[in-house]
Order: structure tokens, then sequence, then C-alpha cells
């Protein structure tokens, strides 16, 4: 493995695993694991429950205790909250399952004594903790955990960030980030995008509500599938729904950043609905972009350089993503996050597409993950793309499904 990134162009503290460490992420492991889990072999959150609205990437060099409590009980404002807190209904009438009674983080949030505060111009968002049932958390991190729970009896993910107490700057990113999440999913509007449900500010945490998605991420169903045959018919059908979706937010002018597996959730009717726009940005603020955003193995080379770019690195990351789905693998599993970098970049290594891809899925991911983002086509002209590939399997391929032919997922030079 690269001892940290000695290759042109790329920049920041890596930490040996797919991310460079940004302040502006919040980084997550699953309950229950150690902090030494092999990131490269694993490389993605495994939900314990199967799932949620919110998939966030994961860092084994900045997680949390694996006890319930974090380190809220240290908030001066905070203080109050005693650690014997057992009643199963806050004051605030929102609900906590009779595990959390010892959460430091769902009773800061259910807390009466302090304002809930929604987003200024978006109070509409603001949830009524009254409405809110809490149930386990699914995931922690350092700064925050994701919870399983319902919203007027609706299944949702709630995401608890924590503020920090004694980093200031640390604090500031966190509730820009905070932010700008809820400014994106409250105009996002689409069925293939994770449903916003609300959002609200407590002095030390931070609340965002989004519907749960039961089937979990795609990276977790592909995981499952490894070394077996992929239906190519779910396949097309599930990067068609990611397609439409980018297709939609596109149109608004906006950036994902982050477009992977990790980020593609699967609802019961095994649709996909793309979440975590938490690292989105609208285009015309390229110039001010933090480069750290993304994952390495999605990852376009220009991104990675800290080069200006365009709303085409969602294209590229579309790329990987479409070669996934048809392999069911983990693109560069042969290599770290780092080398798969410095390959991408240096010698324009790609995944290499089994020899009995179709020709047009081919073609769309060849020209998806192009060098010059102007050869990348653009949504509208994805989605026609799949839409063809689509008509074509259901009339001309007799049995669409095939097993990847590769071992090991190598990459092509």
């Amino acid at each position: 493995m690269l001892e940290g990134p000695k290759f042109p162009g790329i920049m920041g503290v890596n930490n040996g695993n797919d991310n460079f460490v940004d302040l502006s992420q919040v980084f997550y492991h699953k309950l229950g694991e150690g902090s030494n889990m092999s990131i490269d072999s694993f490389n993605s959150l495994q939900m314990s429950n199967g799932g949620g609205s919110v998939a966030m990437s994961l860092d084994n060099s900045s997680v949390g205790s694996n006890d319930s409590h974090t380190r809220i009980l240290n908030h001066q404002g905070l203080k109050r909250v005693k650690n014997n807190y057992t009643d199963a209904h806050s004051v605030n009438r929102g609900r906590v399952s009779q595990g959390l009674s010892d959460d430091a983080l769902a009773r800061a949030l259910l807390d009466a004594r302090f304002p809930t505060e929604g987003l200024e111009n978006f109070d509409e968002w603001t949830i009524d903790l009254r409405k809110l049932s809490m149930g386990s958390a699914f995931a922690q991190g350092a700064f925050g955990k994701l919870y399983k729970g319902t919203y007027n009896g609706e299944d949702v993910a709630i995401k608890l960030l924590e503020k920090p107490e004694n980093d200031l700057d640390r604090a500031h990113l966190m509730e820009q980030q905070f932010q700008q999440e809820v400014m994106m999913l409250a105009r996002l509007k689409h069925q293939n995008i994770v449903r916003f449900i609300g959002a609200c500010r407590k002095p030390m945490v931070w609340c965002i509500v989004t519907e749960y998605a039961k089937g979990g991420s795609v990276r977790q169903f592909l995981t499952k599938r490894q070394n077996r045959s992929v239906p190519l018919k779910l396949a097309v059908k599930q990067a068609l729904d990611v397609a439409k979706g980018m297709e939609y937010v596109h149109g608004l002018g906006l950036i994902h950043r982050d477009l992977k597996s990790d980020n593609l959730l699967i609802s019961a009717d095994k649709s996909i609905k793309i979440a975590d726009f938490g690292v989105a940005r609208i285009e015309v603020q390229t110039e001010g972009m933090t480069p750290e955003t993304g994952t390495y193995r999605w990852m376009a080379p220009e991104m990675i350089q800290h080069r200006s770019y365009t709303q085409k690195v969602d294209v590229y990351s579309f790329g990987i993503v479409l070669w996934e789905l048809i392999t069911g693998m983990l693109p560069f599993q042969n290599m770290t996050a780092v080398q798969a970098a410095f390959a991408v970049v240096n010698k324009g290594v790609r995944p290499t597409i089994p020899h009995d891809c179709l020709p047009v899925l081919s073609e769309i991911m060849t020209r998806c993950w192009d060098g010059n983002e102007d050869v990348r086509p653009p949504f509208t002209q994805i989605v026609r793309m799949l839409e063809h590939a689509e008509t074509e399997i259901m009339t001309t391929v007799r049995k669409a499904r095939f097993r990847c032919c590769m071992s090991q997922p190598m990459t092509t030079d």
C-alpha cells in the first residue's frame, strides 16, 4: 500500500482507506465492530439491521465508542441531563425505546428544556418531536449516530450529529454541512431520491430525518451476491433508476460529488434511491469546493487531482457504479484505495469489463469513465442508452444473467 498520496495532484491527510480526512464529513462504523476493521476488504458500512436511508462513508481512524454514551455528556450545556434517566417518554413527548434510556444523543434531542430550532427559511421542515419515536441505533461514529425510528407512524432513519464542544472549527463546518444537507434534501423531490421528512436543531445536537430504505445499500446487496450470477435485468433497471435520479439532480444545476454504491439505497420494491447529499454543492460553487470530497474508488481523475470540475464527475462515478451492478464486485478490489487513485490518474486504469457484457452497456461504462470529461455523456443521454439496453435485454437476451468470469476484479491499463 502506498504510504499516503505520493502522486501529483493528490493532497490532504490520508487515513489509509477510501477517504481523505475531511472535517466536513461524518464517518460511521457498524455497531459492535472494532476499529481495526479491514476497510479495503469490507469498504462499506454494513447496517446491522438491514439498511437505512442515510448511507455514510466509513473511517476507522475516527470511530466512537461502542457503548451508548458519547462525548455529549461532557457538554456544559447538557450536564443537567441525568445519567440515570430511564423514563421511556421524554418531557418533549417524543419517545425512545427502553434500550436508549442511557443514550445521551437521544436524550439531548428529546429534552424539552432546550428549544427546538429549525433552519431559517425552512421552518416548514422542522420536525415535531412529539411525533418522533426513536428505536435503536444501527451505526455510530465519532460525531453522531444513525437510528431507526418512526415519524407519524412511518419508518424513518434518524441522523443525530453531536456538536463538538471544544473544536469551534469543526463545529462550524458541521453546522454548514447540516444546513447544506437540509437545504439540498428539501429541494429534491424525485422517486429515485431519498425522501426528506424533516430536521431540527438543539443546542448540542443536529437531527435529520429521512425515509427508511428497508433493502439497505446497493453495496450491501452486491456483497451478499458476490461470486454468484447477477440478474442483468435487475442490474439495468437499478442503473436506470440511478441515472434518472441523477438526471433530475443535474437538471437543477447540482452535483452530488459522492455517487457510489454505498449511497444508493434499495426500497422494498427494489427501486433505487440516491442518498447522502451532505457533500453536494451547487455547480457554480466549483472554485470553492472541498477537493477531498468523494471516495477514491469512484472518484473522477480531475477531482483526485484537485483540478476544477463539473457535473461530469458524477457521470464518471456512475460508470463505476454501473460496472458494480453488472459484475457484483467492488471496483479495484485488488488494490488499496490510494493505489487505485494512483492508477486511475497516472496510468488510465479502469475496471475490466466482462467479455460477455452487452455492447451498449460496455459503451456506457467506457464513455462515462473516460479521462476526458467532454467525452462523458450527460445523464439525459445515459437514460436513453439504458432504456435501449433494457429493451434489448427483454427482446433478444434469452437468459439475462451471467457469471462474471473474474475470480478477482482485475483492471485494464
